[in-house]
């Protein structure tokens, strides 16, 4: 006799992230997609939910994945929230900061060796 399809959910969606159990019918050996679990577990309507209709939004063990990707019995569906800061900006900004506690540190060696030459 086979098992039931059991995957957890872990919806970071929310705060703290909610991690919970979904068993289905079907037997643990079955392959189902993505999409096909999510609408069956009432998370989406369909691959057109504007939740979901963005790029990245779910994965499967910290592998972003597609709507249409394969999900076996015993995985670890996420589903992420949309991101607070565009990484390319927070690296843009790290990297002026880094530069300019550079070029601070380069201006008082300077001073500091202008005041010891005299």
């Amino acid at each position: 006799m086979d098992k039931l399809f059991e995957i957890l959910l872990c919806d970071a969606r929310v705060n703290p992230p909610l991690l919970r159990t979904l068993s289905f019918d079907f037997p643990a050996n079955a392959q189902k997609s993505i999409g096909e679990i999510m609408v069956l577990a009432g998370i989406a309507q369909n691959q057109h939910d504007p939740q979901f209709n963005r790029k990245g939004c779910f994965g499967v063990f910290g592998k972003r994945k597609e709507w249409h990707e394969s999900v076996y019995s015993g995985d670890r569906l996420e589903l992420y929230a949309p991101l607070q800061i565009d990484p390319k900006t927070a690296r843009r900004k790290k990297a002026n900061r880094d530069k300019d506690s550079l070029l601070k540190s380069k201006a008082k060696a300077r001073s500091i060796a202008k005041l010891g030459s005299k």
